[in-house]
């Protein structure tokens, strides 16, 4: 075999080689954050009430929102960190203000850590469910029901549940009435 013929051979299965590993990157970063508990990702599909409640623990359940993008929201929850029994209903109310002088239209997107403690968060009424009009410096209360799964391993005694506000106002809706009435 001539020189240009290895080379060739090298070239083509270098590129079978890179277009397996590209194939393959979902799922090994689905393992990866399955083992190190990044990107916890909780349903998005309202849950049904517990029916049984662990009174014999206690898990402390934190809460964060990031603004994307300098979006003209504030949204924070009223306590910043309550604690639970796994299975009993707990109700936490977010504050949401549009600090813009125009109508918008917000999305929260949730997010768990630890990662392994996503799938026993359910989330039985969420403003994370709908898109969130607000008229120009409106506020409104965000209600968040919920409750831990009696599942819950016994290693896991705390979560944050992150909520990261987005101004979709452009793509909603809402955008598209503006831009009629512009």
């Amino acid at each position: 075999m001539t020189s240009q013929g290895k080379l060739i051979r090298n070239l083509a299965f270098a590129c079978i080689g890179m277009f397996a590993f590209a194939f393959a990157l979902v799922p090994l970063y689905d393992v990866f954050c399955d083992i190190t508990g990044l990107n916890g990702k909780p349903s998005l599909e309202q849950a049904k009430v517990s029916e049984t409640i662990d009174t014999s623990r206690i898990v402390d359940v934190g809460f964060i929102t990031h603004i994307q993008n300098k979006a003209p929201f504030k949204v924070s929850a009223d306590q910043a960190v309550i604690s639970v029994q796994p299975g009993a209903m707990s109700k936490v109310v977010f504050k949401a203000k549009n600090i813009s002088s125009e109508n918008r239209m917000m999305q929260a997107v949730p997010s768990i850590s630890p990662g392994l403690a996503a799938k026993y968060m359910h989330k039985i009424e969420c403003f994370c469910f709908n898109q969130q009009a607000l008229a120009a410096g409106e506020e409104a209360d965000l209600a968040l029901m919920f409750y831990i799964d009696t599942a819950l391993p016994i290693e896991i005694e705390e979560l944050t549940l992150s909520y990261t506000v987005f101004d979709i106002t452009q793509s909603g809706q809402m955008g598209s009435s503006q831009g009629a009435s512009k």
